[in-house]
């Protein structure tokens, strides 16, 4: 189809993660009206390109690939820059690809390059709070030449406020919000693999990366101290896997721990959840979150991020401060053990997903955002007349 726009998205790792799921669905939803193309850091981490449609016409440039992560070097710099050139807009995600940004900061001008708009979904290890200053100064500097800096929550905008200082802030938060649809009231019997769910078991679920900082040896332990017959199921795939079995392990209910890896398809196995939690140290507007509420479950979490916006009122009791683990265990066993409050928080929430829109009010907001730097190249104007 010539004459498509073409889309340039560049990520450290392009594994299974919020910012990954947002982009294969906007992929996904606009089909071959954009030629999309993806570089990653780390060419091995590519979980998330399965869940493209095999339809699209979407390009993984394994030679660009090797220059999102390495020194900070003016030459590297513009090596970057000159790979920039033939797309009609950048996207770029999060501080892996920051190097990125700051060689279109350099070389933009000289170079005559894309618009470049630049997403921040959330905080590293390494940065806790946004703590790390040298990472705010590199920030700031980089982008100075951004069309715009996409976050998706409100603790992030005022982030970006006061330390980015970058006067093109955009938060589509608030239209992120959509139906799970097609979500049977019981599950799929077998949608998540090797784990079935016996008759009158409470299923204690979450959807995450296994990293770190989504602390979820802490999940392990909040249901072990329930000391009630719970099953576990962690679906999501990273590097603290290892960790989390042996944890499992430890506490003694290494049986009632299931980690079946990711799974592409919410829809199938949410309902199979009698509860959803969250035990991360740091998030800002997790998807999952809003998956799970919209198929009406429970939400028993930390509290960070914009959840406490996020959640419905009667829900929110059930946010614990992030070192209060034993207070998460006794939330966990007062939903296990209230099938009646179970079900009024479900619909809550679910009425409370509702009110905040549905996914092509995202899609619109992220449509209007991208066509405004493209300029004349904007597919959907085109399309709507």
């Amino acid at each position: 189809m010539p004459g498509r726009p073409r889309i340039l998205h560049i990520f450290s790792t392009f594994d299974h993660g919020g910012a990954e799921a947002r982009t294969v669905s906007l992929i996904n939803h606009w089909g071959n009206r954009i030629n999309h193309a993806i570089w990653a850091g780390v060419p091995k981490a590519m979980g998330a390109r399965a869940a493209i449609d095999p339809e699209i016409d979407v390009t993984f440039p394994e030679q660009e690939a090797t220059l999102v992560l390495g020194p900070a070097q003016m030459t590297r710099y513009y090596r970057i820059a000159r790979m920039l050139r033939g797309y009609n807009l950048i996207l770029t995600y999060s501080w892996g690809a920051m190097d990125v940004v700051m060689a279109h900061r350099i070389f933009a001008r000289r170079l005559h390059l894309p618009p470049l708009i630049h997403h921040e979904d959330g905080y590293t290890e390494s940065e806790p709070g946004f703590e790390n200053w040298r990472r705010h100064f590199f920030r700031r500097m980089a982008l100075q030449s951004a069309h715009a800096l996409v976050v998706p929550s409100q603790m992030l905008v005022s982030i970006a406020r006061a330390i980015m200082a970058c006067a093109r802030q955009q938060n589509p938060a608030d239209s992120q919000w959509h139906r799970c649809r097609g979500v049977p009231s019981q599950g799929r019997p077998k949608a998540i693999p090797g784990f079935i769910k016996r008759p009158g078991s409470i299923v204690v679920g979450t959807v995450a990366g296994l990293r770190e900082v989504k602390n979820l040896p802490k999940l392990v332990r909040e249901v072990a101290v329930t000391e009630l017959d719970l099953e576990l199921v962690i679906v999501g795939e990273g590097p603290e896997r290892d960790v989390i079995l042996s944890e499992a392990k430890r506490c003694g209910i290494a049986d009632r721990v299931h980690l079946p890896g990711f799974l592409n398809n919410p829809a199938s196995f949410l309902g199979l959840f009698d509860i959803f939690a969250l035990s991360s140290d740091s998030e800002q507007y997790p998807l999952a979150v809003v998956e799970a509420m919209a198929a009406g479950l429970p939400v028993v979490s930390t509290d960070v991020g914009d959840l406490r916006q996020m959640l419905s009122e009667q829900n929110l009791p059930f946010l614990i401060d992030c070192n209060e683990e034993a207070k998460l265990a006794t939330a966990i066993a007062r939903l296990a053990t209230d099938p009646a409050l179970r079900k009024r928080l479900g619909k809550d929430n679910r009425d409370q997903a509702d009110r905040f829109g549905q996914k092509a009010t995202m899609i619109a907001a992220y449509e209007q955002l991208y066509g405004s730097a493209m300029q004349g190249r904007n597919p959907w104007r085109a399309e709507r007349g």
